[in-house]
């Protein structure tokens, strides 16, 4: 049974005013008989706000009630008041948030399995430039009844993985709570997806409920790394080989802050993080911005054969956000020269989220998604190789149409972040790094962290990520297709204008098999091609 503890904080300063005034009325009612009519109608008031804050405490459905009982509900009210109001919760991309308000509403709607339909038909400003659609078939084809899967693993794994097509992507242990990582991947175990570790390793709260897991080491290597920060292989290898674990992910960089490393504030940084992480207590958990376990592409290939051996034969791969062209087709000359390919490589955009990082890395640092899979998939086309390496796909996914629109342009899955978030509970206060989140999703504070009740919050991730597939079988199905595997960019179109419409064929030309070997003419990759190297990172003069 859950201790209910009433701090003395100021997020209960309303409960805990209310409790003291109906204490007061209650006593001077009790011993002063002439003023009990006086004193009746503000004790009833007092008394009854007083019930529903101890109400709010241990109520299940609202974790901001929860953390902020009474004074809460004034969000709840000016929804219902007037329903322009939520322009104030949900704000539009032209405020600069992640997602649009009818975005988010749908996530939250389908994790609590509310009805999902609107009416009036679209709301999109259709001749807007930028507009983007899907194209229908005349002939659709019925509805898979089974969520989409695919195996990863190439010839040289020797277990590959059967993944759903969408999957939680990286959020440490430490950005999120215990109880927001155990709803996860709870929600991973019961609903047949993966949640993807994070930089921050495998915690207890990982392991406690039994989800597949994609455990993504990055630069400070932390759960095998050794005393002075270098990677360990023997720890690596002995929680690698865990059944939990399905895939290992190398992450080269991050879409939010490519090249700057992890950060975890100080205030985030628990004395059970620290020790989880080896980290020092109190102070910011900053991974460096570069690998020390290799130095150039060549090295980089070796390293990711070594974790897949090390795993026991799962599939390995890595994670980036693409920067310099020739890096990574210098990546692609190392796989060539050594014969040993990464199983999967998932692609972040310069649009995915983070809790902390600088307004100039996340707003102007690295390739957009789109753009990154589309590079990334002519590239693997290019030297004959697409066929044994999966693309992931990461970076402001959180719909149906997203997750169809990245494989069409070459991703095989896709991963979201945000999207989770808010499935279990998360209100984009932008109070991520503060460790002040206001429903639990975002903080390494215990009294907050309680907010979000696991099993309820388990059963909305798993709600969203079934509807969610269900609904890109829906339009998969409307397109004419049987998996959304069969898309391609002829199926998609753009308005670039207010006259003129533009297929993502036109938009991301593609690279013929072999074309790189055989010397292509594409400006996108003739001159990064010549410039790669596959002993080196920098570009050839």
């Amino acid at each position: 049974m859950e201790t209910l503890m009433l701090p003395f904080t100021p997020r209960f300063i309303v409960l805990t005013i209310c409790t003291v005034v109906t204490a007061l009325l209650l006593v001077l009612g009790i011993f002063d008989h002439k003023v009990f009519d006086l004193v009746l109608l503000p004790l009833v008031i007092f008394a009854a706000l007083t019930a529903l804050g101890f109400r709010d405490l241990v109520q299940k459905r609202h974790a901001v009630l929860r953390n902020y009982p009474i004074s809460a509900h004034l969000r709840f009210l000016l929804e219902e008041i007037r329903p322009e109001m939520r322009q104030y919760f949900f704000e539009s991309e032209k405020d600069g948030k992640p997602f649009s308000r009818d975005t988010r509403a749908v996530v939250y709607q389908r994790a609590k399995m509310d009805l999902d339909k609107r009416p009036f038909g679209t709301q999109e400003d259709v001749y807007r430039e930028g507009y983007e659609w899907m194209h229908h078939s005349v002939a659709p084809k019925p509805v898979a009844s089974e969520m989409f899967r695919l195996a990863i693993g190439g010839p040289d794994c020797l277990k590959p993985y059967s993944a759903s097509i969408f999957n939680v992507s990286a959020m440490s242990f430490g950005a999120l709570s215990p109880n927001a990582v155990r709803a996860l991947n709870g929600a991973a175990r019961k609903g047949g997806f993966a949640q993807d570790t994070g930089e921050g390793g495998i915690s207890p709260y990982h392991r406690e409920m039994g989800g597949d897991l994609i455990w993504e080491v990055g630069s400070g290597y932390f759960g095998c790394r050794t005393v002075d920060a270098n990677f360990d292989g023997e720890k690596f290898a002995g929680l690698a080989v865990l059944d939990q674990v399905k895939m290992v992910e190398l992450k080269i960089s991050q879409g939010a802050k490519p090249g700057h490393g992890g950060v975890l504030p100080a205030a985030k940084v628990s004395r059970e993080i620290a020790s989880i992480r080896g980290v020092p207590l109190g102070e910011d958990c900053i991974s460096p911005p570069y690998h020390k376990a290799f130095a150039d592409p060549i090295g980089m290939m070796r390293f990711i054969a070594e974790m897949r051996r090390l795993s026991g034969g799962k599939p390995a791969g890595f994670k980036l956000c693409i920067g310099h062209p020739w890096e990574f087709l210098a990546i692609c000359k190392a796989m060539l020269e050594t014969g040993s390919y990464p199983d999967f490589i998932v692609v972040d955009g310069n649009e995915g989220g983070t809790g902390a990082a600088p307004l100039e890395f996340m707003d102007h640092m690295g390739m957009p998604m789109r753009e990154g899979v589309n590079f990334v998939h002519n590239a693997l086309v290019g030297i004959g190789a697409r066929d044994r390496i999966r693309i992931g796909a990461s970076g402001k996914i959180a719909t149906a149409f997203d997750i169809a629109r990245a494989m069409a342009l070459g991703a095989d899955w896709c991963n979201a972040a945000r999207g989770f978030m808010f499935s279990i509970g998360c209100i984009q206060s932008l109070s991520c790094h503060t460790d002040r989140c206001p429903t639990g999703v975002a903080t390494q504070d215990p009294t907050r962290a309680r907010a979000l009740v696991v099993p309820d919050k388990l059963t909305r991730a798993c709600n969203y990520h079934h509807a969610t597939l269900h609904a890109l079988a829906e339009i998969t199905a409307a397109g004419g297709f049987t998996h959304p595997g069969e898309m391609m960019p002829a199926h998609f179109s753009r308005r670039v204008s207010g006259v003129e419409v533009m297929t993502f064929t036109q938009l991301y030309p593609a690279l013929r098999p072999g074309e790189l070997l055989e010397g292509t003419k594409d400006l996108r990759y003739r001159d990064a091609w010549a410039m790669a190297r596959p002993d080196t990172f920098a570009a050839a003069v």
